[in-house]
């Protein structure tokens, strides 16, 4: 059995999303110092609708992958919805994480919790 599906190797290749919003309404970075992955979203919002969302992954393939694949999974929704994105979902998006790598979609899931937190400070 491959270690990674199809779409964790895609998102890894091809993230989606990388980059900074430098005008961004919330922003949030978690990283986890055991294994060294940092990450950082920006959203940019409108109307309680996330219109854009961007990411900047330090780390594994992994954590690229979901990082990727939470940015997809939240783009176009609203606050409230994309407060509910767990990391099982993102890694079921992803069609399955290795056990040993299910901190990275954990990680994906707190950045953009974090980011949501900063734009309803900031409200």
């Amino acid at each position: 059995m491959a270690l990674y599906s199809e779409k964790v190797m895609d998102h890894f290749r091809n993230p989606r999303n990388v980059g900074v919003i430098e005008d961004a309404d919330g922003v949030g970075q978690v990283g986890n110092a055991k294994c060294g992955d940092i990450m950082k979203m920006y959203l940019k919002i409108e109307d309680d609708i996330i219109t854009d969302v961007k990411f900047e992954t330090f780390g594994c393939g992994s954590a690229i992958a979901s990082s990727s694949m939470a940015t997809e999974m939240i783009k176009g929704k609203p606050v409230e919805e994309a407060m509910k994105l767990t990391n099982k979902a993102v890694a079921e998006a992803l069609d399955g994480l290795p056990a040993y790598k299910m901190h990275c979609s954990v990680l994906a899931e707190e950045a953009i919790q974090a980011a949501l937190e900063d734009y309803k400070a900031k409200k």
